[in-house]
């Protein structure tokens, strides 16, 4: 009897301690549908049926709404999940834009979708996910063309969610959709001189989010960061962003260690791509596998249950990691 119930504690104890699992998947976020063996790989072990894929951006250039950097598909991609198309639009497309401009721009965008879903053969689900960064002087005009793209496509329409509109809801308003994907990532700019994680300081998500519970829209799934890049500082302090480095790049013996994540260059040359001249500095900005946990169970408090999804899909990011 004894044996039993100190086995049944164990139980109990093991229970409580161990890790919520959430389901997850990708977003993917390059210009051509084509998966690499290790991409493959990853999205086939995902838990969710869905890959949230970036079909264009919407800009708006002269006065003219413009699809930009349209998906491809290479002919070897191949997947069982089904695409959730994904839109980028910038803020300044939504600035003093006409009911008509919300018709046209709604009315062209689904069937920009549907002819790049029928021209590539893509199982796509019922839902179509708008991305915008969204501001107090936008939100009215932003809100009507997400209802008007309901209305025109007879989809679920859901959006992305930045930190700072949860925070400051009461000025961006709250979007007419019945699920937001909270993006916790971008905290800072990479472009200003700082020493925070630009992609990912949890102290300031934890700031932005101390609210969330009491978000309007309770249906809400959370994008987490996988990705890395490295900013390169020159001489007059000017920066610019190097894709996909990590911290194991930066052991060179032209590159001088200044801390465990930067490096100063001691001789000109071809890095990465890019010319970079004597004495720059290359900063590499990552997410540990620490972070993230601390982010989860931060959310976990304030959320009842969610969805992950990991931006982004990509053999850099996604190879010999462990969802």
């Amino acid at each position: 009897m004894k044996k039993i119930l100190i086995f049944s504690l164990l139980l109990i104890v093991f229970s409580c301690s161990k890790k919520q699992a959430h389901p997850y998947t990708f977003y993917y976020w390059k210009t051509q549908l084509r998966l690499d063996q290790e991409e493959k790989k990853a999205l086939d072990k995902a838990s969710v049926p869905y890959v949230y894929t970036r079909f264009f951006d919407i800009d708006k250039i002269g006065g003219q709404f413009q699809p930009v950097a349209v998906i491809t598909k290479d002919k070897s991609f191949q997947t069982d999940k089904q695409i959730v198309p994904t839109v980028f639009i910038t803020n300044q497309s939504m600035y003093r834009i006409s009911a008509e401009e919300i018709r046209f721009l709604a009315k062209n965008i689904n069937d920009l979708v549907q002819k790049k879903s029928r021209e590539y053969g893509l199982k796509i689900n019922n839902e179509i996910q708008i991305d915008c960064d969204w501001t107090a002087g936008t939100r009215n005009d932003y809100f009507k063309f997400l209802k008007e793209l309901k209305k025109v496509s007879g989809k679920e329409i859901t959006c992305t969610l930045r930190l700072h509109q949860v925070k400051d809801k009461n000025q961006t308003g709250v979007p007419p959709v019945e699920k937001v994907y909270l993006m916790c990532y971008s905290t800072s700019s990479p472009l200003e001189n700082s020493n925070k994680n630009s992609i990912l300081d949890v102290t300031i998500l934890k700031s932005y989010l101390s609210k969330l519970e009491d978000y309007p829209v309770k249906k809400i799934e959370v994008a987490l960061p996988i990705y890395s890049w490295g900013i390169v500082t020159n001489h007059l302090e000017k920066h610019k962003l190097i894709n996909a480095l990590s911290r194991k790049d930066l052991e060179k013996p032209e590159f001088k260690k200044i801390s465990d994540h930067e490096v100063e260059i001691m001789k000109d040359g071809f890095y990465f791509g890019s010319f970079l001249s004597k004495g720059f500095r290359i900063k590499v900005e990552e997410i540990s596998v620490e972070q993230l946990e601390d982010v989860v169970r931060f959310l976990e408090k304030k959320i009842p249950d969610f969805n992950v999804i990991y931006y982004q899909l990509d053999s850099k990011f996604v190879s010999n990691r462990d969802f």
